[in-house]
């Protein structure tokens, strides 16, 4: 039996743990953390969105950087501190303003693909992760970023998206809750939320049962390839010594580190660290509870997105920063989600907010990594940026076919493969 080392324990190198499975490998996973799920998979904005897959490759990206950079509160934030990766990266991202409407149509297609697969895993598994199928509602505040939305539609419905333009009135129907000044929308009733930190947590439990291992409190410091397979060299916490163990495959499902990761094995992995915040606003109160929404919504003005866990608890998140691998949490970051959060829902009470930061891991062109590096065995799932919980499950079946075509599984005489469902991409 072939035995494959993913590394990286949140949702994308969870699914990738959980598709190898199905395929028949024998999988053990390495996460620097002591649970799976608790870094950039922890608590992000939960929307399952397909209608958000429009990528940031686009001319008003960069001006609006360059115009915000001395805003504390802006919506994307850029630090000009002089820092030769992030603007060699900047560079790549505008290089790929070609390709803007190729790569939207794309994302969306694979978020489409991803949720056959994430919903029926959760459903034979048994996983609970507050999932709500309400759709998701994207909200504008005038008459340009509408019609920018409608332009942003028509290569949405190329990726097989059905998304439909509603009136503020239609708006207020479709989420009672939704107060504050409106121009127009748009309402994606396919779309929906959940919590990745509980999904990635029951498929990790999952792939256990299955026969997964979990190594965890354990840095991977150095990747080996010895021309049969890999060779993983790690620290496991509170040790000083580090322990090497072999393995027929990797896959690099690493987040921001899968760039320093792909560097030692000869693989350019242009992954820059884009923090994103959230808070999670606890809901104490019957009258909270009645005044937030339950329909995930989308502000593409403020680039804020919610979504409702549960009764209890009320996510928001938002905002994108180039500050290099930084995980303060800055009050002048988190406030303008409180604020929005008062100004849309005021009867919301917002005493008990639970703020956190992450890094998402883009790539320049803001498409995942998924195949096969340069070397025999070596595989990226990585770089999935805002779409990671979007698009987790597609990516992860297409590596798991990539793996299988280039590593069959070992099996003995007579015994058939796995079945298991394939991903739409090609």
């Amino acid at each position: 039996m072939k035995h494959i080392a993913v590394i990286g324990a949140g949702i994308t190198g969870v699914t990738t743990c959980y598709s190898l499975l199905q395929r028949g490998y024998s999988v053990t996973v390495f996460d620097k953390h002591r649970y799976a799920a608790m870094q950039t998979s922890f608590a992000n904005g939960g929307q399952l969105s397909a209608s958000n897959a429009e990528v940031w490759t686009q001319s008003s990206t960069i001006l609006k950087g360059i115009k915000w950079m001395l805003r504390k509160d802006a919506p994307l934030l850029v630090n000009p501190k002089p820092d030769w990766h992030k603007y060699s990266w900047m560079a790549e991202f505008m290089s790929n303003i070609p390709h803007y409407e190729k790569n939207t149509i794309e994302s969306a297609r694979l978020a489409i693909a991803a949720r056959e697969h994430l919903f029926s895993w959760a459903e034979r598994e048994n996983i609970e992760f507050d999932h709500q199928t309400r759709g998701i509602l994207h909200m504008y505040q005038n008459q340009q970023g509408f019609e920018h939305a409608t332009r942003v539609n028509k290569m949405l419905a190329d990726g097989g998206l059905e998304r439909k333009a509603v009136t503020v009135e239609e708006m207020k129907a479709i989420e009672p809750a939704l107060g504050g000044d409106l121009y127009a929308g748009y309402y994606t009733p396919s779309d929906s939320t959940g919590d990745i930190h509980k999904y990635t947590r029951g498929l990790a439990a999952a792939c256990v049962r299955l026969g997964a291992t979990f190594v965890y409190d354990s840095s991977v410091q150095q990747l080996h390839h010895d021309g049969a397979g890999v060779r993983l060299e790690f620290t496991q916490s509170g040790s000083a010594n580090s322990e090497t163990e072999s393995y027929d495959g990797v896959v690099i499902c690493a987040g921001i580190e899968s760039r320093r990761l792909g560097a030692q094995l000869g693989d350019r992995v242009n992954i820059y660290p884009v923090k994103g915040y959230s808070i999670t606003v606890n809901l104490p109160d019957e009258e909270s509870q009645s005044a937030a929404a339950w329909v995930s919504l989308l502000d593409d003005d403020a680039k804020v997105v919610t979504s409702r866990l549960g009764k209890d608890r009320f996510r928001i998140a938002g905002t994108a920063e180039f500050n290099g691998v930084n995980y303060d949490i800055r009050d002048d970051r988190i406030r303008p989600l409180i604020d929005w959060c008062r100004r849309y829902f005021p009867r919301v009470d917002t005493e008990h907010v639970v703020p956190w930061a992450g890094l998402r891991p883009m790539m320049p062109n803001m498409m995942p990594r998924v195949g096969a590096g340069k070397l025999r065995g070596v595989y990226y799932n990585t770089g999935h940026g805002h779409l990671g919980w979007t698009l987790s499950a597609a990516t992860a079946e297409a590596v798991g076919d990539v793996v299988m075509q280039s590593m069959p599984v070992d099996r003995p005489e007579g015994v058939s493969a796995p079945v298991w469902v394939h991903s739409a991409q090609g």
